[in-house]
Formats: structure tokens, C-alpha cells, sequence
């Protein structure tokens, strides 16, 4: 059967690696993606789907029927401008996505998490993450898939001194993440979308979480999976 993949996120750190990486290999007959406003690309096997993600409920059946769908909406508190419209990315929009999912017969759901992401936690992004892991558990997906990255790094358009930083670190003295700090050791967006594809390409089902440093050895095999 020809697969179909959904991504939503696209335009984002992980999401454009996403859509790179798919459009690199030949694991999706198409590619579809939710996006505000169309991206400066094509390709005979993508297609844009411009949205208003308060209106998800608007994209049609097809897209999510059988297909694999990629999560890599994220945003900050900073750049949301209040709590409020950071839950509403975070959380709102992921789940609203998850619901469809599900009304669907979606194949398999691929959501970028956080590390330490916890309903729990006294600490409010983290709290946001793990609400979200709780109630799209709870609507019982045909397989759910969360990857929980540390620090991500790659090509941002934003100046943030602190990933910066811990990339220098990870190079410059790559004996701090070893043992068990190896899941603290900062990770690529490419990594990232490169573990979600093996996972979504398993002849055995992935974790249903998926750590940091799992995520970075699910990448480095992605040489050895037929795609």
C-alpha cells in the first residue's frame, strides 16, 4: 500500500528537517503539509495545505486517513507572548490534531515532546508537555509515538546564546555526556527527524517514549532501513 505522510510544523526547526528528509527518500508516494502561508518549495510529491490551525477541523478526511502524521509544532512562552497562546501551540493544536487522528484511522501519530515533560512538574512548559503525552494516550491511537529531545540544535533564525553554548560543550568536551548523561547531550533537528522516520518505518512498534539519547541512535539507523 502507497503511504502518506501529514506534517504539521513544517516551517519549524525540526519540521523543515521533516519534510527535507522525506522528500529526500522515497518512503512517502505524498507529502502534505499544514502551513500558514506557502513555503518557498516544490516538489511533485509535496503539497501545501495553507490553514489556519485554529480551524484544523477544516482539513479534509483524506489527509489523515492511513497516513502518518508528524507533530513537530513548539513554540516559547517568549515568542507566544502569554502562557495562554503558548498552551494553545503547544497543547491545543497537537490534540485537536490527535482527535482527527483518531475520527480518521490515522496509521501512526509522531509527536516531538520534551525532555522532562511531565503533568506534574512545577514548571509550566514542562507541565504543558506532559498533559499533552497524558490525554493523547488516552485517546488510544492506533500506535503513538513521543520523542523527547534535550537541548535541540540547528540552523535558527533566532540568536539563543544558551544552545550555543552546549553545542560548543558537546564538542568541545564530549566526555560531560557520557554514561548516564548521555541523554542530557544537546541533539540536531536532523537527528530528531530522522528517528521519527525509522520509528514510523518499524516493522516493530518504537517506544511509546522515546529519550533523548534513543533518539539519537534511532537516527544512526536509518542507514540500515529500507526506505
Amino acid at each position: 500500500m502507497e503511504r502518506t505522510a501529514l506534517i504539521a510544523g513544517a516551517t519549524g526547526l525540526v519540521g523543515s528537517e521533516l519534510v527535507k528528509l522525506l522528500l529526500e527518500r522515497r518512503t512517502y508516494k505524498k507529502i502534505t503539509v499544514l502551513v500558514r502561508k506557502r513555503m518557498n518549495m516544490a516538489h511533485p510529491r509535496l503539497e501545501q495545505l495553507v490553514i489556519d490551525y485554529d480551524e484544523l477541523e477544516k482539513v479534509p478526511a483524506d489527509k489523515f486517513e492511513g497516513a502518518d502524521l508528524y507533530c513537530a509544532l513548539g513554540t516559547t512562552r517568549r515568542k507566544a507572548g502569554s502562557k495562554e497562546q503558548f498552551e494553545r501551540v503547544d497543547y491545543g493544536y497537537p490534540m485537536t490534531l490527535g482527535r482527527l487522528a483518531k475520527r480518521y484511522g490515522t496509521e501512526r501519530m509522531l509527536v516531538v515532546s520534551a525532555m522532562g515533560a511531565d503533568e506534574k512538574s512545577i514548571f509550566f512548559y514542562s507541565q504543558v508537555k506532559g498533559r499533552l503525552e497524558r490525554d493523547l494516550q488516552a485517546l488510544s491511537l492506533k500506535r503513538l509515538h513521543f520523542f523527547r529531545p534535550s537541548l535541540i540544535i540547528g540552523n535558527r533564525q533566532e540568536h539563543r546564546f544558551g544552545e550555543e553554548l552546549a553545542a560548543k560543550l558537546a564538542r568541545w568536551l564530549p566526555f560531560l555526556f557520557q554514561g548516564p548523561m548521555r541523554k542530557y547531550k544537546p541533539i540536531s533537528a536532523k537527528q530528531i527527524a530522522e528517528a521519527m522516520l525509522v520509528a514510523a518505518m518499524s516493522r516493530e512498534d518504537a517506544p511509546l517514549i522515546i529519550p533523548s539519547d534513543e533518539i539519537a541512535a534511532l537516527a544512526k539507523r536509518l542507514r540500515n532501513v529500507s526506505l
